[in-house]
């Protein structure tokens, strides 16, 4: 029921994107919206996490159907400089392009915060996830200049507990 609401919001973005004539555009979904729709976890979200592309303020009338969002900064979201390579495309959309972040991308970029909601996802991706593509992940963000020291620091503090609990 969750996906079905998502995936209609969507839908509504997509008519509005064509209605307006404006030109199809990306979406990367991140966190628990991206879990829903991906089918990684049974938590329930309708909130929509998604990494900002430096949209056009032209598109902020698509964007308002989202309701409950929240446009991630690359510079301050721990996500590899390659997460668009392991994205799935949402085959459903034909006028926007609609692509969910892979488990291992997703769990990683719960590792900095390891919330109870987070910990409670993570009990569910883990398990599916490559751990060598995990490491490798982890990895590039370890290595990544771009990203706010503050942001590095903490990821770093909560990535021994986060390899601790999961053995990756």
């Amino acid at each position: 029921m969750i996906k079905d609401n998502l995936l209609e919001i969507f839908h509504e973005m997509e008519e509005v994107t064509k209605l307006f004539k404006l030109d199809s555009f990306d979406i990367y979904i991140i966190g628990g919206s991206a879990c829903v729709l991906g089918e990684y976890t049974t938590r329930a979200t309708l909130d929509i996490d998604f990494i900002d592309l430096g949209y056009p303020s032209r598109y902020g009338r698509v964007f308002s159907l989202l309701r409950d969002y929240d446009m991630l900064e690359y510079e301050s979201t721990l996500i590899s400089p390659t997460y668009k390579e392991r994205a799935k495309k949402i085959d459903e959309f034909k006028y926007i392009n609609v692509y969910i972040l892979s488990k291992e991308d997703i769990a990683v970029s719960k590792i900095i915060r390891l919330a109870p909601k987070d910990i409670e996802d993570l009990d569910q991706i883990i398990p599916e996830c490559n751990k060598k593509i995990l490491n490798c992940i982890i990895g590039e963000i370890i290595n990544r200049e771009d990203l706010f020291d503050s942001k590095k620091q903490e990821f770093l503090k909560q990535l021994k507990i986060f390899r601790e609990k999961y053995n990756v």
